[in-house]
C-alpha cells in the first residue's frame, strides 16, 4: 500500500499533504520551484525590518494542531501562537473607529455605543454565524467535499436547509445587522477567501464566528514560522524538500501519472499531489495531455479569487493610532464589489488593510519604527494583462487614503519600500491571475464549491491549496493537504479491496 509519492509545489498545502501522506507511511518527495518553500506565505526584509509577504492572521489554530498530532508531535513544540486583541481597528471615511474585539462584553459596549439597536441584534447574529461553523464542522471541514451530493451523505434535509442555500452572506448580514458601518465590517470578512458577501452562500457568515468566537492569532517570530515548523516536521520525518527544483511536465501512460520531469532529470512515482492551482496547472504541467484542453473548459465556473497590490514599507516612526490589524473601509461596499467582482476592475475607492506585526512583536522592525504591510485586493490579471498600467496611480490613491485616515505625512516616513503585484503573485506561485485565494466562492456561479482534488483526468493525481476545497486562507489550505490525504488513503483502501 506504501507508495512513492511526489508533491509538485511547496505552500502549505503542499507541505500538509507531504506531512500526512509521510505519516501514513509513503515515500514523499517535495519539489519547490522557488529557493525558498511556503508558496505565498513567505518573508521579505530590508534595513532592519521584516515583512510575512503573505498571510497575516491565523485563524482555526486547530487545523495546526491536527496535523501535528497526525505526525504524533505537538504543534507548541515547532512555534508559538499568540492571540491578538484588539482583532482588528476598522476606520471609517466619517471618522469612525470600531476595534473588533473577541471580548464579547466591551464588543457589545462599543457596537451599542454605535447603535443601540445593534447590540442585541448582533447576539443573535453571531448565534447564527456559530450554526453556520458547527454544520459546516461535520462535512466542509471534516472530509474532501466536490459538490452538492457529498454534502447530502454528511447532513439530514433539515441540516442543508438550515445552512441557507438559497441565500447570500450579505442578505443573512441585512437580515440581522442594521448599521451600514456594520454591515460592511463583518461582510468584508468574506476576503479571508478573496469572495463577495453578495455572491458567497450564506453559510461562510461562519467566518465571523471563526474570527469572533475562535480567535485571531499571530506566530511570535513572524508567520513565516509556520513554513518553517512544518520543514522542521518534515526533516524529522525523512521527507525531502528540495527548492529551486521547478517541474516543467506531469508524465502520464494509460491515464495515470507515472513520473514528473525537471530540467536535467525525470522522477518516478506511483502518486503525484499537484500544489499548483488547478487551472494553470492544465495550462503548462499537463498541456501535453490529450484531455487538458476540455478540461480546461469544464473549469471554467471556477473563476480565480481576487489578486492584491502590496506595499512593504518601513516607517520610520511610530503610528498610537494604529493596531496590529487594521482595515480602512472604503465609502460604498457595493460599488467596491461590483468593481472587483462583476466589471473586474480596480476600485478608485477601496479598502486597504495595514498590517503592523511590530506593534506586538519589536523584532520585526528597528526600535521606534514600523514594518507596515499594506495589501489592497484587486480583480486578477486578464489575459496579457500587466499590472504595472496601474502601479504609480495605485500607490498614490492608497497612500492619500492612508493619510486621510490617520497616517499622517506617511510618505515622509517611508525609509524602505517594497511593492508586490499580480503580475509577482502569478509569476512566483503560479497562481490564476495573480489570484491570492485560489477560486472564487459563488453560489450562482459555482455553487460555492471548489475544484475537486481528485483528477478527473488521470486517475493517481490530486490537487491541494486554494483552488480545491476547502479554499483559500491559512487554515483551509493547510486543511486541503489534510483532506486530500484523506482522500488518497480512501483511493488506495479501495484498490486493495479490488
Amino acid at each position: 500500500m506504501n507508495k512513492k509519492v511526489i508533491v509538485i509545489g511547496g505552500g502549505l498545502a503542499g507541505l500538509s499533504a507531504a506531512i500526512r501522506l509521510r505519516a501514513d507511511g509513503h515515500d514523499v518527495l517535495v519539489l519547490e520551484k522557488n529557493e525558498r518553500a511556503g508558496g505565498k506565505l513567505n518573508i521579505r526584509e530590508g534595513a532592519g525590518y521584516r515583512f510575512d509577504t503573505g498571510p497575516s492572521i491565523l485563524t482555526m489554530p486547530w487545523v495546526l494542531e491536527q496535523l501535528f498530532a497526525s505526525a504524533g508531535k505537538k504543534l507548541e513544540d515547532y512555534m508559538t501562537l499568540k492571540r491578538v486583541e484588539p482583532q482588528w481597528r476598522a476606520k471609517y471615511e466619517d471618522g469612525t473607529e470600531l476595534d473588533v474585539l473577541g471580548d464579547l462584553p466591551n464588543m457589545l459596549a462599543q457596537i451599542g455605543s454605535l447603535s443601540p439597536d445593534d447590540r442585541d441584534r448582533f447576539i443573535r447574529y453571531v448565534d447564527y454565524c456559530r450554526q453556520q461553523y458547527e454544520l459546516s464542522l461535520k462535512s466542509f471541514y471534516s472530509r474532501s467535499i466536490t459538490g452538492i451530493s457529498d454534502m447530502r451523505q454528511q447532513h439530514s434535509l433539515k441540516e442543508l436547509l438550515a445552512m441557507d442555500p438559497l441565500k447570500s452572506m450579505a442578505q443573512k448580514t441585512e437580515h440581522y445587522l442594521r448599521h451600514p458601518h456594520l454591515k460592511q465590517l463583518f461582510n468584508f470578512m468574506i476576503m479571508y477567501i478573496g469572495s463577495s458577501p453578495y455572491a458567497a452562500p450564506a453559510a461562510l457568515s461562519q467566518l465571523i464566528y471563526v474570527q469572533m468566537g475562535l480567535g485571531i492569532y499571530y506566530v511570535e517570530g513572524g508567520m513565516y514560522n509556520i513554513a518553517r515548523g512544518m520543514l522542521r516536521l518534515l526533516v524529522e520525518l525523512g521527507v525531502e524538500v528540495r527548492t529551486n527544483s521547478e517541474v516543467l511536465e506531469i508524465i502520464a501512460e494509460n491515464g495515470r501519472a507515472t513520473g514528473v520531469r525537471l530540467e536535467n532529470e525525470t522522477i518516478a512515482c506511483d502518486l503525484v499531489v499537484c500544489n499548483l492551482e488547478a487551472v494553470p496547472a492544465h495550462k503548462s504541467i499537463l498541456g501535453s495531455q490529450p484531455q487538458s484542453a476540455s478540461t480546461i473548459k469544464k473549469l471554467a465556473k471556477y473563476e480565480p479569487s481576487v489578486s492584491g497590490h502590496v506595499m512593504l514599507l518601513g516607517v520610520n516612526r511610530s503610528y498610537g493610532n494604529f493596531k496590529h490589524h487594521n482595515f480602512l473601509f472604503s465609502k460604498r461596499p457595493e460599488q467596491e464589489f461590483h468593481d472587483m467582482f462583476v466589471s473586474k476592475k480596480p476600485s478608485a475607492d477601496p479598502t486597504v488593510y495595514v498590517g503592523i506585526s511590530s506593534k506586538n512583536d519589536p523584532s520585526q522592525a528597528p526600535a521606534g519604527k514600523e514594518n507596515w504591510f499594506v495589501l489592497t485586493h484587486v480583480p486578477p490579471l486578464r489575459e496579457g494583462e500587466n499590472w504595472a498600467t496601474y502601479q504609480e496611480a495605485y500607490r498614490e490613491l492608497v497612500l492619500d487614503k492612508l493619510e486621510r485616515m490617520g497616517a499622517q505625512d506617511l510618505r515622509k516616513h517611508i525609509e524602505w519600500e517594497y511593492q508586490f503585484l499580480p503580475n509577482d503573485l502569478q509569476s512566483l506561485y503560479g497562481s490564476n491571475g495573480g489570484s491570492i485565494y485560489g477560486v472564487v466562492t459563488d453560489r450562482k456561479l459555482n455553487g460555492g464549491f471548489k475544484i475537486a482534488s481528485r483528477s478527473a483526468m488521470l486517475g493517481n493525481l490530486y490537487f491541494v491549496g486554494g483552488s480545491t476545497h476547502p479554499g483559500g486562507g491559512v487554515p483551509m489550505v493547510t486543511l486541503s493537504g489534510q483532506l486530500t490525504a484523506d482522500l488518497i488513503r480512501e483511493d488506495l483502501l479501495k484498490q486493495d479491496v479490488i
